[in-house]
């Protein structure tokens, strides 16, 4: 595989690049009331690839041929590479024949999408598809499946994940696509639809960046639907150099596809970014704005060229794709249990409760009911279940229902692993993080220019470093603490009631990620002085644990 491939793979494979839920994160902000006064609509602060209501893409009319109903294919029998190789649970299910067959194809402009096999129980839903884009694929090309959704009988668009891997061997790219919707009947019909077909290549601009200048530098770009991209850097001493970027878009549809980031190279090699950052995040004006990091020492500024790298849209081929088939859970419903429990999460928590696990063939979900204020999230950031002798590793699935207070742990069934009524199951949270609300006496910032200064101020017990500045007509504040067990102040404002001015956050971590700094902007200020309050702040125990048996002794 060469290096577009790798590149464009990072940005459309979810398996291999994964994005904060911004839809999400912003809703639960909404709710919170942390996002700035002036508000924002859920679907104006959804990531870009959710948005659905940009123009479509007029494309040049072309005939297509529609073939329906050809050979079943057994999915036990079809080679699915490494697309399962994480997915120990739907391995085992095919293997003991409890795929439901499908054999539906359609074919378009010389490009073949073909369902394989159907998966459902209690727990979730998977298809598994295949895409033959014949003599366009492979040599660094890339095709993505957009819009694809299940739709119940009711029209409703349901919850989905979609990823596909391009088959070198077989020279065809193998898909997988699941949903957490699974019918409340033994059988249901459905209808499985993409939005369109899409080929991108990888595209790179030279950027002349000075990473030693703490203004933001803007470039000019001018096409592919892409204005302009600019970049501001911070320095976080000797351990890292972030990057706060944004995009703006003369082709609003081009934010679907184009995913625009930095991309350093030293020596010709490409520079790994040395922690998690966020990318698409919704910017005031409607940029497209990313956070990345990089260690200073990785990228020395007469070693290293920097690149903005973004993907273009280069054929498309508009749906719908459709498949109308019915789904059966009937192999599946004598190899699952289901358990009613009421269980709390930790010996005291009275926010978290346990109220139902359920085995299936494929997976492990254990449910857990979160009253948690301002939203519902749990306070481990690590969870694991012991299943007789065994360890699997889990991980959270926030519901996107009405229900917005169960959150899912889901665990991947091995495919030797036996589970009865009676198996010992254990339950095991790590790593707590706690959310704090912040002081209701605001900290007192004077004399506010253009040089730094810096407040330590006690907050929670933990010494919290209060660095602020004037960059141009705006002012930055800076948090940090140098106790790891401090885990971040999440925002700030200034003043309070109607008149309140919300910052903008620059920076991002995430809950246990040991990064307790933390960089607001206001922009435009005005004045000398500010009486500053924190929303929250959060305080980490990376050894608190909670056990909790879910079933056996």
């Amino acid at each position: 595989m060469d290096r577009t491939e790798t590149q464009l793979k990072r940005r459309l494979n979810e398996e291999e690049v994964t994005y904060p839920d911004f839809d999400q994160m912003w809703e639960r902000m909404d709710q919170a009331g942390y996002t700035s006064s002036q508000g924002r609509s859920r679907a104006e602060a959804a990531a870009p690839s959710r948005h659905r209501n940009w123009r479509k893409i007029t494309v040049a009319a072309s005939l297509s041929a529609l073939l329906m109903a050809v050979p079943v294919y057994a999915a036990v029998q079809y080679d699915w590479g490494s697309l399962l190789k994480d997915k120990g649970g739907v391995q085992t299910a095919l293997a003991q024949n409890m795929g439901q067959p499908l054999g539906q194809t359609i074919t378009r402009d010389g490009i073949t999408l073909t369902l394989h096999t159907a998966l459902t129980d209690e727990n979730r839903t998977v298809i598994l598809y295949s895409l033959d884009v014949g003599p366009d694929g492979g040599d660094g090309k890339l095709w993505s499946i957009n819009g694809m959704a299940l739709k119940d009988g009711s029209g409703r668009r349901n919850q989905e994940f979609n990823n596909q891997q391009w088959d070198e061997k077989n020279k065809r790219y193998n898909g997988y696509f699941e949903t957490d919707w699974t019918p409340d009947q033994e059988t249901a019909k459905v209808s499985l639809t993409a939005e369109r077909i899409q080929l991108y290549s990888q595209q790179e601009v030279d950027l002349k960046l000075d990473t030693d200048s703490p203004e933001r530098q803007s470039f000019p770009v001018n096409r592919d639907g892409l204005e302009s991209f600019s970049v501001q850097p911070f320095k976080e001493g000797t351990d890292h150099l972030m990057l706060s970027t944004a995009a703006i878009f003369d082709d609003p549809e081009a934010k679907n596809w184009a995913f625009p980031q930095i991309t350093a190279y030293r020596g010709g090699q490409l520079v790994k970014n040395s922690r998690a950052g966020a990318m698409g995040k919704p910017g005031d004006n409607g940029e497209y704005t990313s956070v990345q990091y990089y260690k200073p020492a990785d990228v020395p500024k007469d070693q290293t060229v920097y690149k903005l790298d973004y993907t273009k849209l280069e054929r498309n081929i508009d749906g719908p794709w459709a498949f109308d088939f019915e789904l059966s859970k009937k192999k599946m419903a004598g190899a699952t249990i289901k358990t009613a429990l009421d269980l709390p999460l930790e010996a005291g928590n009275t926010d978290n409760r346990i109220e139902q696990m359920v085995v299936t063939p494929t997976q492990v979900r254990v449910s857990v009911r979160s009253t948690a204020k301002p939203f519902s999230e749990l306070p481990y950031v690590n969870y694991s279940l012991e299943v007789g002798g065994r360890t699997l590793e889990g991980g959270l699935w926030y519901s996107m229902s009405e229900d917005k207070e169960l959150i899912a742990v889901r665990f991947e069934r091995p495919s030797d692993l036996e589970i009865t009524n009676d198996t010992p199951m254990t339950l095991v949270g790590n790593y707590k993080v706690t959310r704090h609300r912040g002081d209701k006496k605001p900290l007192q910032l004077t004399n506010i220019s253009s040089e730094k200064q810096t407040v330590i101020r006690e907050t929670g017990g933990y010494p919290v470093q209060w660095t602020y500045y004037m960059q141009g007509a705006d002012l930055y504040v800076e948090t940090r603490s140098d106790d790891p067990k401090f885990g971040g102040v999440n925002q700030t404002h200034i003043g309070t009631g109607k008149d309140r001015i919300v910052s903008k956050i620059v920076s991002t971590k995430f809950r246990g990620d040991g990064n307790n700094r933390s960089i607001d902007v206001y922009e435009n200020f005005k004045g000398t002085e500010a009486s500053i309050y924190m929303f929250f702040y959060t305080t980490n125990e990376p050894d608190q644990e909670t056990r909790v048996q879910l079933q056996g002794q």
